[in-house]
Parts: structure tokens; C-alpha cells; sequence
């Protein structure tokens, strides 16, 4: 907060936005916790600290039970879009990272907000951070989602959730997609899961310094918003 002195007007109301958006979220999320049931709560708990832990799958996009700012992510391995197995734990070692959770290129918000993290990246990249983007597409889609939205930044495949699980992310779809995501994840998402679409900012030991997490699939964070949070925060990770 020492430097808000030095913002200017706009960047302080953009900066004042991002908190409101931050707080009504986390309240959001804080009801929805509240009603899951003490033994979700359990289970949910329990998935840092075994190798394959149980996930009770929530029917709803409100009832998920995410990682919170102040954790550490856990360790994961996921597949790119040659179909090579990528190290997500290994790769923000290396730098700070935006890390991306959306549905998949078959949706037109997620499609959108590619497009505008495309346009952001080299900004993002100047400022210091790597940019990285998970979805339940097949490593086949996230060719076609990489060619057709002209992406410069990686892409990864989390086609039977189990990133999303241990980030707390994945719930049941609604029964429209049950029919498309055996076809679009490759047969590989039996549950029939997505993951609500998610931005987290994590430092090179995978702590999540901010993050924003938003039930309804059709509201995104902004790419100004984007940038102003990781400039204000890159100090301190």
C-alpha cells in the first residue's frame, strides 16, 4: 500500500477496483464453503497431504472449496500441447507466473480471454512474469486454440481434472456438456468435470499471492485489471 502515494488517479480507482472484486469474492466463496457439509470440508482438506486424495465432487460452480491466497499450489504434472508430460512445479521455479484455469477453446469467453492475454503477454513478460494456461482440452485442442487465436504463451491439458481437483476447482458440468466433453477432452474426462475459470498469481516457490475466482464462467478479470495487480504486487514475490 506504500506506493499508492506514487499511483496516479487512474491507476488508484483501477487499484480500489481490484479490491472490491477481491473482497466480494472471497465472501462469495466464504457462503459457498459454508454450505458444503463438514465432511466435504474434511476430504477437501486432506488433498495436500496425500499422493491421491479423495476430492467429494461439488454439484455446483459456487460450492467449490479452492486453494486460498497464502497456500502453496501442489505438485502436479499435466501435459503440453505435443503431448510431453510439463513439470507446472518445475516451470514457476523458474520465474513469477500468471497461471490460467479455463474450460476449454470449444468456449467463446475462454476464447476471448486468450485473445486478450495474448495481447497482454509481452507486458506481463516485461514486467517479469511467464504466463501459463490449463484447460481440460486434449493436447490436440490446444493446437487448434493455440493456431486459431495465434498464441505465443503455453498451453496445457488437465483433461481428467485432476490439476483442477487439487486446486479445488472442478465440480460436476451440467448435463448440456456431458456429450461434448468426452469428445473435446478425449475421452478422458469420465466424471464429466470442469474447472471454474480461475487466475492465480504465484511466486517461484508456487505461493499464491492473489488470486481471482468467479463461479459465473461468463465474467473474466479484465487484462488492465490483470495488469495492474501483478505490477502492484511483483515486489513482493
Amino acid at each position: 500500500m506504500r506506493n499508492i502515494k506514487t499511483m496516479s488517479h487512474q491507476a488508484i480507482h483501477v487499484a480500489m477496483a481490484i479490491i472490491t472484486i477481491t473482497i466480494f469474492l472471497t465472501l462469495n466463496i466464504t457462503k459457498a464453503q459454508d454450505k458444503m457439509g463438514k465432511e466435504n470440508k474434511m476430504e477437501m482438506s486432506s488433498r495436500m497431504n496425500t499422493d491421491e486424495p479423495m476430492y467429494m465432487i461439488p454439484q455446483n460452480p459456487t460450492d467449490i472449496s479452492p486453494l486460498l491466497i497464502g497456500e502453496s499450489i501442489p505438485t502436479v504434472r499435466l501435459k503440453d500441447a505435443s503431448g510431453k508430460e510439463f513439470d507446472l512445479n518445475k516451470a514457476i521455479a523458474s520465474k513469477p507466473t500468471v497461471l490460467i484455469f479455463y474450460r476449454g477453446g470449444w468456449c467463446p469467453y475462454c476464447s476471448k480471454q486468450l485473445s486478450g492475454l495474448q495481447e497482454l503477454m509481452p507486458e506481463l513478460e516485461k514486467i517479469g512474469y511467464q504466463l501459463l494456461a490449463i484447460s481440460t482440452d486434449s493436447p490436440e485442442g490446444l493446437i487448434q486454440s493455440a493456431s486459431k487465436e495465434q498464441l505465443g504463451y503455453t498451453l496445457l491439458s488437465d483433461a481428467d481434472l485432476q490439476v483442477s481437483k487439487k486446486f479445488g476447482l472442478a465440480f460436476k458440468a451440467p448435463k448440456g456438456y456431458w456429450e461434448m466433453l468426452p469428445k473435446t477432452t478425449g475421452g478422458i474426462d469420465k466424471e464429466l468435470l470442469l474447472p471454474v475459470p480461475s487466475v492465480f498469481i504465484l511466486d517461484r516457490a508456487g505461493k499464491i499471492h492473489y488470486e481471482y475466482i468467479n463461479p459465473d464462467f461468463k465474467q473474466r478479470l479484465s487484462p488492465d485489471l490483470l495488469k495492474a495487480v501483478a505490477t502492484t504486487i511483483y515486489k513482493d514475490l
